[in-house]
């Protein structure tokens, strides 16, 4: 059974000082998952994680893992000003369909820029001249782990068809495109994929290893360039179930260790560093959304209306995600009911359960939204004119601060230019 970070008394304390909805982070958790993941690459002394700052763009939040050694992957142009602010000196830059304007400021910023496509060598050559340390990703093409013992089951993995997605160079392209940044200045090269999201097996690192380790010795033979580092980017999953266990790190570092030692060592690339770019692992369980329940309906169904809405958590909306629920205060009540949980937009999918089976809710109960640490705030929308809330970090010490105001209709009309006085 999924239980709070928070006690219900707690809650209430943070309750009385910032109103539902929000988010709220868990600064204990966070750093002790940080120390997981760093204990199971211990084995490699080049390993860093690149936060994939697009799951939780606060930098407070970003601050925390800063702290304990991480770096962060930025994909934008605002998030390269956050993590430039939070003042990191570990960025990797990954985009693509990148703006000039971007891949400037990452080049200005330092970033490592992991290079999406063969043509934006000529571009970022043209815009600020080839860096000295650049990396390239990497799309093998097909169906992503087909047939073997290695297979990983489409049911278990949330995956894009590599040869149906936008990302990335081909083999081909890979080794020509090495070939013409050597011949530009660069002296320090990487090597990137993603090839699978919310996975939901040990299996994914080590496997997806193996294909980027095989592809850097392929390189060496080809090309005479020894990589840098192997970025397995992101794509570790979080169990959303109460049943499913979390994955195990220190099985799947293991796993990628093997391979390491397996394809790497005897290569003469045993100095290569291995970076990781996880997000929802890093994030996803030490988040809750905290909302208060205001209405009850009883027609066909019975619905309880909350003050949160799909513009807050916009995961079972659009993915039909399975996001557990614990109404505070009622853990050990009898979950004889079932409700379908709603926010209030004009929308049918705006729905955080589906006939979920809970204890009974009454106006006033709040519900905690668990996993909602990663893609949770950051893909929130104003639709219906909706605000977003606010972001609270419980701290390691049991003390509670607002790292985000709420947005107020002031925020909402901003960006209008109004061509009469207009006032609030």
């Amino acid at each position: 059974m999924k239980t709070a970070f928070v006690t219900t008394e707690k809650l209430n304390e943070i309750i009385n000082k910032f109103p539902t909805p929000f988010h709220l982070y868990d600064e204990k958790g966070i750093r002790e998952n940080t120390r997981r993941l760093r204990e199971a690459f211990s084995w490699n002394k080049g390993f860093r994680e690149y936060f994939a700052v697009k799951a939780t763009p606060n930098p407070y939040i970003m601050k925390i893992l800063q702290e304990e050694g991480c770096g962060f992957d930025c994909a934008s142009y605002n998030e390269l000003i956050l993590a430039d602010k939070v003042g990191s000196k570990h960025v990797m830059f990954s985009s693509n369909a990148t703006p000039d304007e971007d891949f400037i400021l990452a080049y200005n910023n330092g970033a490592v820029i992991n290079l999406d496509d063969f043509t934006h060598i000529e571009i970022l050559d043209k815009l600020c001249g080839i860096p000295e340390t650049i990396c390239c990703r990497y799309n093998p093409g097909g169906e992503f782990c087909p047939g073997g013992e290695n297979e990983i089951s489409k049911k278990n993995i949330a995956m894009d068809v590599p040869g149906e997605a936008k990302y990335g160079f081909t083999k081909e392209q890979i080794i020509e495109g090495f070939k013409i940044l050597k011949s530009k200045g660069t002296v320090n090269f990487g090597i990137h994929a993603f090839l699978a999201s919310n996975t939901q097996t040990d299996e994914y690192y080590p496997v997806l290893s193996e294909q980027l380790f095989k592809l850097a010795v392929e390189l060496k033979e080809k090309t005479g360039i020894a990589v840098s580092f192997v970025n397995l980017s992101g794509g570790i999953g979080i169990p959303a179930e109460p049943d499913k266990k979390p994955h195990d790190i220190i099985k799947i570092g293991q796993g990628v260790k093997e391979r390491f030692e397996k394809i790497m060592t005897p290569a003469g690339l045993g100095e290569t560093a291995i970076y990781t770019e996880l997000g929802r692992f890093m994030l996803g369980p030490y988040g809750h959304l905290i909302t208060k329940a205001i209405r009850e309906k009883h027609i066909y169904r019975e619905y309880i209306g909350v003050d949160a809405c799909a513009c807050d958590l916009m995961r079972p909306a659009i993915y039909k995600a399975y996001h557990h629920i614990t109404v505070a205060g009622k853990e050990e009540s009898p979950f004889d009911h079932i409700y379908d949980i709603t926010g209030g937009l004009c929308e049918n999918n705006d729905k955080f359960a589906v006939q979920r089976s809970l204890p009974k809710i009454d106006t006033g109960d709040i519900l905690i939204i668990h996993d909602t640490g990663a893609h949770g705030y950051s893909m929130g929308y104003n639709y219906n004119g909706k605000l977003r809330s606010a972001e609270i970090l419980l701290c390691a010490d049991g003390s509670f601060k607002q790292i985000r105001r709420a947005e107020t209709s002031k925020d909402y009309f901003a960006t209008f230019d109004f061509s009469y006085e207009f006032k609030f």
